[in-house]
This record gives C-alpha cells, sequence and structure tokens, in this order.
C-alpha cells in the first residue's frame, strides 16, 4: 500500500529545490565541555549503574543541556535538528541498566527537539525539521566477534528489528518528521533498520520518512561490513529514502570522492556531513570552522549535496560557517537514471539490458 507522503516530506522536499539546506553538529562535542558530572546524569533515576557518558539519557535529567544545544545549532543557521538519540535502544542503554527508559528517553529527546524547532519555526516562518536519529548499535548482524566461529552473531535478526522498531516508534511519538539511521557501519544493520520503519509505518498507516547515512572506515570507501559506496545504495535504494549519504568518517578532505560518487548514482537527495577533519592525539579535533565550511562548499559549488551538516567535533561555529558558505548557491539536481537492475555483494553489480 502506498501512502500519501507526509507534510514534513513534503515541505522537506521543496525547500531541497529552492536551497542546501542544513543539519546541526555534534552532540558529544557540546555535552563535553559542559564538564557534567555523574549526578547531573544520573539524576534522580536510582538505577544503580554509573551513568556519566549516558549522554541520551539527558533528555530526562537535565534536558536543559540538550535544549540549549539544539537552540545553538537552530541560531547557526540549521534547519534539521538530530534528536540527541544516537544509543537510546535497547542495547545501548543495557549498558547503563537504563533499557527498561528507552521509550522514555526518546519521546522525550524528541518532543524537545520539535518544542524547539517549533519555536524558531514560528519566530521567522522558516520550517525547521526533527529527524529522529537511530545509531547502529554496538552489536552487528553481518560479522562474527569470535574469530573461531565465524558463524556466531550476538544478535538476530529479528531481535534488531525489534529494538530498532521500539526505538523508531517512540521517536515518532514525541514529535520526530524523519527517522535518521545514521553511522552506518554494517549494511545488514542498516537493512533491518529499514524493516523496522515500515512496520512502524504500517502499524501508523502513515507516511514516516527514511534518511540513511554511511559511514566509511576505510580509506578505499568502505564500511565496516566490506560494502562500497556504491553497493550500500543498491543494497537500500528500494527503501526509497528522503536523503541517503555520508556521516563521520574521516573528515571532508577524505570524503570527497566518495561523495562524487554517491552525487551520480543515488536519485533521491545527499546528506553530508562530515567530523571536523580526523581527531589528534589526545582524541581531540583542531579543524576549524572556515576550514570545514572550505571543504564542504567544494560539493556544494560541484552540485554534489542537497544537505549539509557536522558530524564529530564540529560545533555551532561550524553550523554557521557552513550556513553561511553554501548561502545562495544551488542545490544539487536529483539525476534521472536509466532503467536497469542494480544489485550488491560487496561489490555493486549492474545487469546488462
Amino acid at each position: 500500500m502506498t501512502l500519501p507522503p507526509s507534510a514534513a516530506r513534503t515541505a522537506f522536499v521543496a525547500a531541497a529545490r529552492e536551497r542546501i539546506l542544513i543539519t546541526d553538529g555534534a552532540f558529544g562535542t557540546e555535552i563535553q565541555q559542559r564538564k557534567l558530572t555523574e549526578a547531573d546524569y544520573a539524576g534522580a533515576l536510582g538505577l544503580g549503574h554509573d551513568q556519566k557518558g549516558n549522554n541520551d539519557i539527558l533528555a530526562l535529567t537535565r534536558p536543559d543541556v540538550p535544549e540549549a544545544i539544539h537552540r545553538a545549532y537552530f541560531a547557526a543557521g540549521a534547519d534539521i535538528a538530530e534528536t540527541n538519540t544516537f544509543s537510546a535502544n535497547r542495547i545501548s542503554q543495557a549498558d547503563y541498566g537504563a533499557q527498561h527508559l528507552v521509550r522514555d528517553i526518546n519521546v522525550a529527546s524528541a518532543r524537545l527537539a520539535r518544542r524547539v524547532a517549533d519555536e524558531f519555526t514560528a519566530a521567522d516562518g522558516r520550517v525547521r525539521f526533527v529527524a529522529g536519529a537511530i545509531g547502529p548499535t554496538n552489536k552487528t548482524l553481518s560479522l562474527s566477534p569470535a574469530v573461531d566461529d565465524p558463524g556466531y552473531r550476538e544478535i538476530g535478526w529479528d531481535d534488531l528489528v525489534d529494538v530498532y522498531a521500539e526505538q523508531a516508534t517512540a521517536l515518532v511519538e514525541g514529535g520526530a518528521d524523519f527517522i535518521l539511521v545514521e553511522t552506518v557501519f554494517d549494511t545488514l544493520n542498516a537493512k533491518a533498520a529499514i524493516m523496522a520503519v515500515r512496520q512502524v509505518e504500517s502499524a501508523l498507516g502513515r507516511d514516516v520518512p527514511l534518511m540513511l547515512s554511511m559511514t566509511l572506515t576505510d580509506l578505499s570507501g568502505r564500511n565496516l561490513s566490506g560494502h562500497t559506496v556504491e553497493a550500500f545504495w543498491y543494497a537500500v535504494r528500494h527503501a526509497r529514502p528522503l536523503t541517503v549519504g555520508l556521516n563521520c568518517s574521516f573528515g571532508a578532505s577524505q570524503l570527497r570522492p566518495h561523495v562524487r560518487v554517491l552525487s551520480d548514482i543515488a536519485d533521491t537527495l545527499i546528506m553530508v556531513y562530515p567530523n571536523a577533519g580526523l581527531p589528534n592525539d589526545l582524541g581531540e579535533y583542531d579543524e576549524a570552522p572556515p576550514t570545514t565550511a572550505a571543504l564542504v562548499r567544494e560539493w556544494a559549488d560541484q552540485r554534489q549535496v542537497n544537505v549539509l551538516g557536522g558530524c564529530c567535533g564540529s560545533t555551532p561555529d561550524h553550523i554557521a560557517a557552513i550556513a553561511a558558505t553554501v548561502a545562495g548557491l544551488p542545490p544539487r539536481a536529483i539525476p534521472e537514471l536509466t532503467v536497469a537492475t542494480r544489485l550488491a555483494g560487496l561489490e555493486p553489480f549492474v545487469m546488462a539490458s
């Protein structure tokens, strides 16, 4: 059954025809700068586990922190707020003894982002969007963690689909416009997330737009499950995502050839939000906002992108610099591709007609 497009999808596509849209930057960098204590994270939840570093739970214990970060990114020029829910799934939250709070965390995070987005929209009339962020979890469907048992998996397909569906349902309930499946290091995990979102969509009886974002784990342009950028796209294109793209990885400079490849083959909007370069020996990011902005402008100048933003190490200053440098530049036009059977193993395969 084909569902009518959501109002958010329609508005997003219309805006993307007019200009390059801006998504926000890193949350972890901003949270770390606030030097929060374990008590800040734990609040009064009484979980019995050390919560320091559980950034997602701040939606319940210190909502002023993610709210301030959302406001800073919108003020910098962002059109999209990504919810602070990268690890707000049953698997990751089990490390903190907070797996029973997954729904509460995601609903609260989405509501917070929605409220701030709507406030900025009301102030100037420019529509802001909320993307419900879903990370890859720390499990992989494609690879065995046991070197002597290559067939072993820590989690099965059905279980991972259920994990993703639980999170996606809560994000939509909280007001997310889209579900962003990001930092995809395992293409099979992404396919499980796609199935989960389609199940949620069917249960709700309404359009739940998908955004998909791959991360590269080596300079040859592959993710951890070994897929090239082309193979990844051919493996997920059946989902008809609102956007597809790349995030995290090695920074904008090293992503240049891979953005070009994806831009040429994907018949949907392209969203790229790289790290602010590579971390130094102390794990800190030194790439200055003007440098990041100049690098991503190259993609804009060549009309290879529709949405730009930042990942690890980026700040509101990076987003402001990116927004300023691409203002007025035309967005990428979605290519019209010839009809062909496009398949993927680790490499892409196009069947001759």
